[in-house]
């Protein structure tokens, strides 16, 4: 099936805040339809690299949105943040779309993180904030959808840098090189 839009999505955060749960949660829905449009998500995990700090500029390269992930149960993983947006303004490119997630919802009386205390840092960073649970998949359909849509009109307005490389060749004259025939 062709797609209208293919938007390629990063996961991060610290290890264990559920970015592979989520991510297998959305293997039902990778492919949603936005005002009569196909959008695809190409969702890219880091299958537990940052446990080693080798996440890298290939990951982030072309990425046209990203899903900062936290545990709302995990208040140093939630302070980690920080440190995931430095490494994006460091390696992607100034335009890739950012949602601050808070995952593991269903774990409300757990709490470490308050919501207001996310809202405000997210609304601090001018980045979206939704909170979900892979585990009983609350949430998690809507912020792939709200993403996808997100995208979508981000894209038709010229707000996502498309970072992939073309070559443009031009049919026009060609100029004849004067020479010398050899005999």
């Amino acid at each position: 099936m062709d797609s209208d839009y293919v938007f390629k999505i990063l996961l991060i955060g610290d290890s264990g805040v559920g970015k592979s749960s989520l991510m297998l949660n959305f293997t039902k829905i990778r492919t949603l339809e936005v005002d009569g449009k196909t959008v695809r998500l190409q969702i890219w995990d880091t299958a537990g690299q940052e446990r080693f700090k080798t996440i890298t500029t290939a990951y982030y390269r072309n990425a046209n949105g990203i899903l900062i992930i936290y545990d709302i149960t995990d208040k140093d993983s939630f302070k980690n943040v920080s440190k995931w947006l430095e490494d994006i303004d460091h390696y992607s490119n100034e335009k890739v779309y950012k949602v601050l997630v808070g995952n593991k919802a269903d774990l409300h009386p757990k709490r470490a993180v308050d919501y207001a205390e996310a809202k405000n840092f997210a609304d601090t960073h001018n980045i979206s904030l939704m909170e979900t649970s892979a585990k009983t998949s609350n949430n998690v359909e809507q912020l792939f959808a709200t993403l996808a849509s997100d995208l979508k009109h981000a894209s038709e307005n010229g707000h996502i840098k498309d970072d992939t490389p073309t070559i443009t060749i031009n049919a026009g004259s060609s100029h004849k090189k004067q020479g010398c025939f050899c005999s």
